[in-house]
């Protein structure tokens, strides 16, 4: 059988339940396989017999959660190795038991915020997250069917570890802040976990510390997600926690997606704080101050973040290309070069601070926060000179050429002819992702997407009616692609 379809990105995702009116393509002999396989691949890194290893395993409150893990716990157990069965819990609870446990390697069982058919497989060890080189490897060794041979089988130990979890969060607050054991007592703060994991993020960290959590919604796990997509950047999911926040006159609103590897904001107005203005506040709390600092973000950000983060923080900012993992090793690597990288955090709410392992967490992030609102930063104000624009949009041209990736290349240089020749517009030289230009009316980007025949497409302007012009100026050029599939509206 040959596994590497279920490859992305840096992930094992696939149909897991036909429940969607689908064929299930992660079925237990395909978990078992891959599991099966990542044991191997443990053996082969680690140079160590499989029952040496200890594999924490975790999962989301996806509907197909308790048949996943029963098949990789089976996988694991049949290759000798000891299981730490964590249960439900968050993406960043299971990196953490590599720190905490000292385990050898974690796997965790969710799919983000995909729909409720779906669920993945994603692996962690001690130095963070697999590469999408590893989870290549894992899956040609799951095709050969390999597998470790053990006379004896593994254990399962039973852990609580979210207690633990929710503990280093709260102790985190208790100590910055520094106003005692209930350092929220005076703070009303709305939880909407979208059904997902981070319900404990309201009942055991933000309640055990003296804050009012009432009207926190959705914080029951529900596999189905009955209430909206849970994912900061869904619009109906954004607009339910701002409603929550203004109709319950909170101070402040968090929430997450269903595996708590990202978050989004809710400013006591019932603003939201997100994407942009989310990378702002971070990169304020990463800095903490200090000038000089670089913070990686994804190609997509706004003008007024960069200049946010360059005239009112004095720092730097790094644009590179999108994708979580690729934005988190530019840090790690600019880090290696001996570069100031506190920060590097996506548009999508991916944050990784490198006083946290340089580890996407979506409650450390929100801990950070609601600890400067405790401190007394007033987060409206902090935010109120950045810049926003007046319009933003995102197309997606369609790819129909089988050599996608030469094609969408070959638009992107086109482009940047066209640009170059055109009066106004100005090709941004701190670009590293497809192009970026600017013009009278604000900017566009078009790139090629990560893994899909895909280009989209960028645009913010400052001004109203702006985007229209960009795209009027634009129209011409992109009808000269016949396998280039202009988007309806466009």
């Amino acid at each position: 059988m040959d596994y590497s379809f279920l490859k992305s990105g840096t992930d094992v995702r696939g149909i897991a339940s036909d429940l969607g009116g689908k064929a299930v393509e992660l079925t237990d002999t395909a978990v078992y396989d891959i599991t099966a396989a990542f044991a191997v691949w443990c053996v082969n890194k680690f140079s160590k017999g499989a029952n040496e290893l200890r594999i924490a395993v975790g999962h989301d409150s996806r509907i197909t959660a308790d048949r996943i893990s029963g098949c990789v716990k089976q996988a694991l157990t049949a290759a000798g190795v000891t299981v730490i069965d964590c249960g439900l819990a968050s993406t960043p609870a299971m990196f953490m038991t590599t720190v905490d446990l000292h385990t050898d390697a974690a796997i965790q069982i969710t799919a983000s915020h995909h729909p409720f058919d779906r669920n993945g497989l994603k692996f962690f060890v001690g130095t963070g997250g697999l590469e999408g080189s590893d989870i290549s490897e894992i899956l040609s060794l799951a095709s050969e069917a390999q597998e470790c041979i053990s006379e004896q089988k593994g254990n399962i130990e039973k852990c609580d570890y979210m207690k633990d979890y929710a503990a280093r969060l709260r102790d985190m607050i208790i100590r910055e802040v520094g106003k005692g054991e209930k350092p929220l007592l005076n703070y009303h703060i709305v939880v909407d976990a979208g059904n997902g994991v981070g319900g404990f993020y309201a009942n055991e960290v933000l309640a055990p510390l003296g804050a009012d959590i009432s009207g926190s919604q959705f914080l029951e796990p529900d596999g189905m997600f009955p209430n909206h997509i849970p994912n900061p950047e869904n619009k109906q999911a954004i607009e339910s926690i701002c409603e929550a926040v203004k109709a319950s006159g909170a101070d402040f609103g968090v929430i997450f997606d269903t595996d708590v590897d990202r978050a989004g904001c809710v400013d006591g107005d019932g603003n939201e704080i997100n994407r942009n203005r989310l990378i702002a506040i971070a990169s304020y709390i990463a800095l903490g101050g200090k000038k000089g600092g670089t913070i990686v973000t994804d190609s997509v950000t706004s003008d007024g973040l960069k200049k946010y983060i360059q005239q009112d923080l004095g720092g730097v900012h790094y644009r590179y290309r999108r994708g979580y993992k690729n934005v988190i090793n530019k840090a790690i690597e600019l880090c290696e070069q001996g570069v100031d990288c506190p920060l590097a955090i996506e548009t999508s709410g991916h944050a990784a601070l490198r006083e946290n392992y340089f580890l996407d967490d979506g409650a450390y992030l929100a801990t950070k926060i609601i600890i400067e609102l405790a401190k007394g930063t007033d987060i409206k104000a902090l935010l109120s000179t950045m810049e926003m624009p007046s319009e933003e949009a995102e197309y997606r041209f369609n790819i129909s050429a089988k050599d996608f990736r030469t094609y969408g290349q070959n638009v992107i240089d086109k482009l940047e002819k066209f640009a170059a020749a055109h009066d106004g517009y100005i090709i941004a030289d701190d670009n590293r992702e497809g192009i970026r230009v600017s013009t009278a009316n604000g900017w566009f980007l078009l790139r090629l997407s990560v893994h899909d025949p895909v280009m989209p497409m960028n645009f913010e302007s400052n001004e109203e009616g702006g985007i229209e012009i960009m795209k009027g100026e634009l129209r011409e050029f992109f009808e000269g692609f016949s396998e280039l599939e202009i988007p309806q509206h466009f």
